[in-house]
């Protein structure tokens, strides 16, 4: 992926991994345009092009990027969390991206709240990727992947994200 002349990449991970290295490669190649994540993580390059406004970022619960990367693989288009009930993420407001000056220029808009047995549950709308690119131990032609330790959190979810 690092080699192709690929740009203008909406990425979808926990997190942009660090400097120099997996997704850190494409940040500083300056081809990531968009992040869903939930963790910032400890790349000080995807912090200063977020900071300095040269790539947009939504910033999301960790259970809840996960919930919506099964929901995209599944074929569910949305579903409803309490996770965010009452904060910027259902409210609103989040920076999404900056302008070179430190202004805000793109701000998260409020997502649909609606009540089951009297509680309230924020709307979410599942993730369906063009590619997803995992860590397996194993995969064979046939596209069974095997995955284990930490491989296990989000890689079998991003997998059932990606359309190819």
């Amino acid at each position: 992926m690092a080699a192709a002349a690929i740009t203008d990449l909406e990425i979808f991970s926990n997190n942009c991994g660090v400097d120099d290295y997996g997704l850190g490669i494409l940040l500083a190649s300056k081809r990531v345009t968009r992040v869903t994540a939930s963790y910032v993580g400890e790349n000080r390059e995807f912090a200063r092009q977020y900071l300095c406004g040269e790539l947009e970022v939504e910033l999301i619960p960790q259970g809840t990027l996960a919930e919506r990367l099964r929901a995209g693989g599944t074929g569910i288009p949305a579903f409803y969390t309490p996770a965010g009930v009452g904060t910027p993420v259902g409210d609103g407001g989040l920076p999404w991206k900056y302008t070179t000056d430190g202004a805000v220029a793109v701000t998260s808009p409020a997502k649909e709240i609606r009540e089951f047995d009297s509680r309230p549950y924020v709307l979410e709308h599942g993730i369906v990727a063009d590619f997803a690119l995992v860590h397996a131990v194993r995969g064979d032609t046939e596209g069974n992947l095997v995955f284990e330790k930490s491989a296990l959190n989000f890689n079998p979810l991003a997998a059932m994200a990606g359309r190819c």
